[in-house]
């Protein structure tokens, strides 16, 4: 019988209501963590709220139930992440809170089972918690809690039984992925791209300045009004920092872009802006736009070329013999081709293969010969 989880049918002997947000709570948790025969991990964050976003909770399984850690309480972290080092963390969809711990804990684990990969290795085409929670436990998640605010406290009991709900199945999940993996010679793969994924997700972003403001639309904008784009995404940057809020709530890329074109064009701007905005936004979007009038042609942003290398024609001819031979693969695998090599990376091979095969984990080499 399916089992349908919600906030009025939790699995009772597992439910332990409340949130760790004290060193004392802390403290008399850390020895279950550190005893824990497996530890299944999630986070929540911010990120449709405000900005720049945060961890705002940390789900933790064990065999000994579910716990909700709080990091935005006044409580030293630094114990639990410790003991979290020592462990391999069972995550699904793991790219994200990998990120969110390097940029915010400086927190980097020693290894994890990724419970969305393995489905994926595994040919899965829906991928989402969601999606294998009811295909391989026969258990309806309810995910109506997916975009709450997770800064909110205290935190409502649906939300706390969604965010428990994230890690209570991984467990069980990833020992059904693992069998099948397994049967199917792939839990090496899995352990691969695992181990890829946490050096990928460990590096600090590097940042172009001369890129990262260029947005969705901007490539299509002469010099004149890439000078007020920049301003203008500067301007929005600012404005969402202050607000505490996604720069999306502040303007949108498309509108960044048309008032670009047409303060370039010396029309005029109010009719692009919302009646709603505030007379000092206004007057700081007038500044922004002042700035970036103001400043000679030789300060204007250069238009971007594509500088990607045109494929020869016999280069062309490998890398179609190389498609193919991934696309068969992938078929007699039943698995998406773009885990084996996705396009770029085919291109670099096509191009010189001694060079860039390397970059390939060991399993898609094996694969691509």
């Amino acid at each position: 019988m399916r089992c349908i989880i919600s906030s009025f049918d939790w699995l009772r002997g597992n439910y332990i209501g409340g949130v760790i947000d004290t060193n004392a709570k802390l403290a008399a948790f850390l020895p279950t963590l550190k005893s824990a025969t497996w530890l299944a991990l999630d986070t929540e964050a911010d990120s449709l709220h405000a900005y720049p976003e945060k961890v705002c909770l940390i789900q933790i399984s064990t065999t000994a139930g579910d716990e909700l850690i709080d990091p935005l309480a006044k409580t030293d972290l630094d114990p639990l992440l410790d003991a979290l080092a020592v462990h391999e963390l069972i995550m699904h969809g793991a790219d994200y809170d990998l990120r969110l711990f390097r940029k915010h804990h400086e927190f980097v684990p020693r290894a994890i089972f990724d419970t969305m990969l393995a489905a994926r290795l595994l040919g899965e085409r829906h991928f989402g918690l969601s999606s294998l929670a009811e295909k391989f436990l026969g258990v309806k998640l309810d995910k109506a809690s997916q975009k709450a605010d997770w800064a909110q406290r205290p935190l409502t009991e649906r939300m706390e039984t969604y965010a428990r709900n994230d890690t209570h199945h991984l467990k069980p999940l990833s020992d059904k992925l693992k069998l099948e993996l397994q049967n199917k010679n792939r839990l090496g793969w899995h352990q691969e791209s695992c181990a890829r994924l946490i050096v990928e997700c460990s590096q600090p972003p590097v940042v172009d300045g001369d890129s990262i403001w260029r947005v969705k639309g901007s490539h299509a904008l002469n010099r004149d009004a890439l000078a007020v784009m920049r301003e203008l995404w500067r301007w929005r940057e600012t404005e969402a920092i202050a607000a505490n809020r996604p720069p999306f709530f502040i303007m949108s890329h498309e509108k960044l872009v048309d008032i670009a074109v047409v303060v370039a064009a010396h029309q005029p701007v109010e009719p692009l802006l919302s009646p709603r905005m505030s007379p000092r936004r206004r007057d700081s979007l007038a500044a922004a736009v002042k700035t970036a009038l103001q400043l000679s042609p030789d300060q204007h942003p250069e238009i971007l070329r594509h500088k990607g290398h045109r494929l020869t024609e016999a280069e062309m001819r490998r890398y179609r013999e190389l498609e193919r031979h991934r696309d068969a693969h992938a078929h007699k695998l039943g698995i998406d081709p773009t885990l084996i090599a996705p396009r770029a990376t085919l291109g670099d091979l096509a191009r010189d293969w001694d060079k860039h095969a390397p970059e390939l984990m060991n399993w898609q080499r094996e694969l691509m010969k």
